[in-house]
């Protein structure tokens, strides 16, 4: 795909809101935008998540699932970009669910609803789907007895069954804050990449969407 004039919809979590980033003009869908001459469309909100959650966070912005943004989104988009399941592992309370679920009260099941949704409203785009980066703390399991890994693994699982296309940022992002030398460089607090890790971030998507 040429990513000039191409509209873009990112849906996605606080890495996508640019968090981590000493400016709006550093985060990875601005990059694409100012570099490649893409319309980018950030709907990035930091600490949400793929799942319903069963119980109201103390910030009910964090409540907006993914499934449920999809509404509210540009209908003439080319190419949908979806970044999210990081915050289901590290701190969401819906259930991880299975394969078969089907509706966003776990999360094997929103992920179902997601695509599905967004194969709906745009069925003429393509969707594209982000596994979550690296992090901190990803093999400590969860309040569900679940590793990063795992939800990673689902996502992968889910977008197969759609035969969405997968950039698969936990395997060739380049970003392991484990390594003492990459979390210097690019995710200092273990979650959210910086500036250079933002860098990295564009010219990986940038080719698997010319690839595309």
């Amino acid at each position: 795909m040429n990513l000039q004039g191409l509209k873009i919809n990112f849906l996605g979590d606080s890495i996508t809101e640019g968090h981590g980033c000493t400016c709006d003009e550093a985060k990875f869908t601005s990059l694409i935008a100012t570099k490649y001459g893409a319309v980018t469309r950030c709907y990035g909100i930091g600490g949400t998540r793929l799942a319903r959650q069963t119980a109201p966070s103390e910030n009910p912005r964090h409540d907006l699932d993914f499934p449920s943004r999809v509404a509210e989104m540009d209908p003439d988009a080319d190419l949908i970009v979806v970044f999210g399941g990081t915050n289901d592992f590290g701190h969401g309370d819906a259930p991880f669910g299975a394969s078969e679920d089907r509706t966003a009260d776990t999360f094997c099941g929103a992920l179902h609803e997601l695509y599905t949704s967004l194969l709906k409203k745009y069925p003429e785009a393509v969707i594209m789907v982000m596994t979550p980066l690296h992090r901190a703390s990803e093999c400590e399991p969860n309040m569900h007895g679940k590793v990063l890994a795992d939800y990673v693994s689902a996502i992968r699982a889910a977008a197969e069954y759609y035969s969405l296309p997968v950039l698969d940022l936990w395997a060739v992002s380049g970003i392991q804050p484990a390594v003492p030398v990459m979390k210097d460089k690019y995710m200092p607090d273990g979650l959210h990449p910086n500036d250079a890790g933002h860098v990295i971030l564009t010219g990986k998507i940038v080719k698997f969407i010319e690839n595309l």
